[in-house]
């Protein structure tokens, strides 16, 4: 939202109100209160017929400094709000005469006591960020509307990121966006996933603590700013210190909350029925079956939408015509080592037969003058539960229970965007506000009664919509795509961006929602599909089994299937990376690089976890351009050699893309190429890769709980090679690339071919290679 007409006027319709100069300090508890003039006080006279702004800072965690901006304070907030994690008291407040400051690690704000308003974040001594006089401001429309609004310093080469899963340029200045959930697609500006945080290459990220409209201009409005607003008449923000990128994120989710960690077997191929195409018990049998006569490993099954009928959305009934024993095709599926999952939204159609007890019971959303609000758009005379409603989620959940008690594993929870704000709800929460915070509560219901039924960590969504907090219920998939290579580009930039932005695990439709994508778009799409977080074939109006497009696509999802579920001992170590750390899976290359100038704006690679770099095909031809770090990588599936730090053109088969393993790297990889779900640790390869003198590296192999099973230390001093290893005591190998020739190993059987064997050992191992 623009309120300035250029450097110099302000638009007509707003009048503006700025904090130009502090009148006086309150330091209480760990709290640090500033009193902001919108004029100049000069005498007493000065202090009559103005505004003055009450700036609060506080610190939750360390590093992390809140500002609490507050014009009228009498104000009700009726809510929704972020769940915030508290830290404790952790700050220090100290005055001069200069200035006054809060510190919370190595974080502070310094308030300016002299004539010119200024706030000043500095990480040590050097100043990151901060709001010049006349940033801070109350501004009020000429129709009455009032908002509250702050702009933040841009430096030199600073670039934004994040904002959610958008779609638009990955890097967001010049952008302007508003944080406001709809259904728009992935080739527009909207975005189904809208967090009001944005994360800098400078090393701190922004959150705005406000679950409505908030409204960024990044370096748009004023392009050395980031100008962000929202209507009413307080706003809270945020500043978290990195220092790098990396560590906003582990600071931003302890803060917002950290996600689950999603049961091994979400990690393995989903295939769907897709959206409007006919299907029944045997049409599903056809392609189940058809998957493994053509030894495609499947390990879920999903049903869109028409498992129940047609208008009746959501009644959470099979059709019966078509489906005369659910509970018996699922038990048969079920024997066939499948996962379930079945689509569902928060809406009740108007023939549904939960819209009757709804309405009666005060569970759907209403009016302000007791009706139950609905519309037609999606379905007829579609009503809205109201999760704000206890007796409501209970009912919603007990319809959820039936179907996991008849081997439903999972929920597709699609839409959440489409949320009125001409209603009422039970708890008397702000509409405005609960249209991004809806999705939230509609997803927390559901994860929620996972849990309940089949345990922690057995728990999976595939949700649509989110915003800041849902990163806690994954997991996350892109929206409507297109089926063209354009499609596929935005949608890992949508990807990164919510990356970037907390979330750990994401998905997206593999060769396109809408329309039928051209083989070789699709045989591409599996390469990029198959080493995301989460791999789904998923369609609108065809299907999408590999064989509908040729023979060569069912040997390419055999292929890149087989070898997601071998990496799986260290994607699922990179699973607990983004639940302990709040890491991604998926990582914009300049949180692997933060000092890399050329990894600022990379948004058609990515880091799968901390060692393999993957760069899709976006070409018919096969010709994809990519860009190496400096040192030596090690092309996953060649095992050529490449020195870095420079751009690479090349061009690929089917069967292969960039994917390069990081040097100084342990990548292990597992002996089951079927399922996703097994014992890691059991059988291990632990791949060492172009170790340096004097580096040493780690890795963790999990279990399926997400527990440690071997925990591994090497190291590398001139030809000596030494590996410590402790954990559950099963074999495992090792196998080095790019390191030299190997002359003697010790605690270990060198088999002359790579490979070195360690039996089953005690509790501990140390394996000591010499090179030549």
């Amino acid at each position: 939202m623009k309120f300035t007409d250029g450097n110099w006027l302000i638009r007509k319709e707003y009048t503006l109100d700025s904090a130009v100069q502090a009148h006086d300090f309150r330091a209480e508890d760990d709290k640090l209160t500033a009193y902001a003039s919108t004029t100049p006080i000069r005498s007493r006279g000065d202090m009559i017929n103005t505004t003055l702004l009450t700036v609060q800072f506080h610190s939750p965690q360390p590093g992390v400094i809140g500002v609490k901006l507050v014009h009228f304070a009498g104000t009700v907030d009726h809510g929704p709000r972020f769940g915030l994690m508290q830290g404790g008291q952790h700050s220090m407040i100290t005055e001069t005469n200069e200035y006054a400051e809060l510190k919370s690690g190595n974080l502070s704000v310094r308030i300016s006591k002299g004539a010119e308003w200024s706030v000043d974040f500095y990480r040590g001594t050097q100043r990151i960020t901060g709001s010049r006089s006349k940033s801070m401001a109350h501004i009020t429309e000429n129709g009455g509307q009032t908002y509250m609004r702050e702009e933040l310093d841009l430096s030199v080469g600073e670039l934004v990121y994040g904002l959610g899963e958008r779609f638009t340029a990955f890097v967001k200045n010049g952008q302007a966006i508003d944080i406001w959930n709809k259904d728009g697609g992935t080739s527009s500006e909207q975005a189904y996933k809208n967090i009001p945080f944005y994360i800098t290459n400078q090393g701190y990220g922004v959150f705005v603590n406000d679950p409505g409209a908030v409204s960024f201009e990044v370096a748009s409005e004023k392009v050395k700013k980031v100008q962000f607003s929202v209507p009413g008449e307080s706003l809270e923000y945020f500043v978290i210190d990195g220092p790098d990128p990396k560590g906003v994120l582990s600071k931003y989710t302890s803060l917002t909350g950290r996600p689950a960690l999603p049961p091994a077997w979400t990690f393995g191929l989903w295939l769907t029925t897709s959206f409007t195409t006919n299907y029944d018990e045997a049409t599903v049998n056809s392609f189940v079956d058809g998957m493994a006569e053509r030894d495609l490993p499947l390990h879920v099954f999903h049903f869109d939408c028409f498992w129940m009928r047609g208008f009746h959305w959501t009644d959470f009934k099979w059709d019966e015509e078509v489906f005369p024993d659910p509970a018996g095709m699922l038990g048969r599926l079920k024997e066939k080592g499948l996962k379930i999952c079945v689509w569902i939204n928060s809406y009740i159609a108007q023939r549904s037969r939960l819209f009757e007890e709804g309405r009666e019971r005060g569970y759907l959303v209403r009016k302000a003058n007791g009706d139950v609000w609905q519309w037609n758009l999606w379905q007829p005379g579609m009503a809205l539960v109201d999760f704000t409603n206890p007796d409501a989620c209970e009912w919603y959940k007990d319809c959820l229970r039936e179907l996991i008690d008849m081997g439903v594993d999972s929920f597709k929870t699609d839409f959440g965007e489409r949320i009125p704000t001409d209603v009422v709800y039970y708890d008397g929460s702000d509409p405005v506000k609960m249209h991004n915070y809806y999705t939230y509560l509609y997803n927390k219901v559901v994860f929620e009664v996972l849990e309940e039924k089949l345990g922690k960590n057995e728990a999976a969504l595939f949700a649509r919509s989110a915003t800041a907090g849902g990163q806690q219920f994954p997991v996350h998939w892109g929206g409507d795509c297109y089926a063209d290579y354009e499609s596929m580009a935005e949608t890992l930039r949508g990807g990164l961006s919510l990356g970037l932005s907390g979330f750990g695990f994401w998905s997206h439709d593999i060769g396109g929602f809408e329309n039928t994508a051209p083989a070789h778009v699709f045989k591409r799409w599996l390469a990029f599909g198959l080493l995301s977080s989460h791999s789904r074939l998923h369609g609108s109006s065809s299907y999408r089994v590999p064989w509908a497009y040729d023979e060569e696509a069912v040997n390419v999802t055999r292929y890149f299937t087989r070898l997601k579920c071998r990496l799986m001992p260290y994607l699922y170590d990179t699973a607990m990376q983004a639940t302990e750390q709040g890491l991604p899976s998926m990582r914009a290359m300049l949180l692997e690089f933060p000092d890399d100038p050329a990894a600022e704006v990379l948004d058609r690679q990515y880091m799968l976890g901390d060692s393999l770099l993957v760069a899709p095909v976006f070409s018919e031809k096969g010709e994809v351009s990519y860009y190496l770090p400096e040192g030596k990588w090690t092309h996953f599936l060649t095992g050529q050699a490449v020195e870095g730090g420079k751009w690479r053109k090349e061009t690929y088969d089917f069967f292969s893309l960039p994917l390069y393993v990081r040097p100084n790297s342990i990548l292990p990889v597992g002996a089951n190429d079927a399922r996703p779900d097994y014992d890691f640790a059991d059988g291990v390869e632990l791949g060492i890769y172009q170790l340096e003198d004097h580096v040493t590296v780690t890795r963790t192999v999990r279990n399926k709980s997400g527990e440690t099973e071997l925990s591994v230390r090497v190291a590398r001093t001139g030809a000596a090679v030494s590996l410590q290893a402790e954990g559950a005591g099963k074999a495992f190998k090792i196998s080095l690339h790019g390191i030299g020739e190997v002359t003697q190993v010790q605690g270990g059987q060198w088999n002359g071919q790579g490979i070195i064997e360690v039996p089953v050992y005690s509790g501990e191992v140390e394996v000591s290679i010499q090179l030549k």
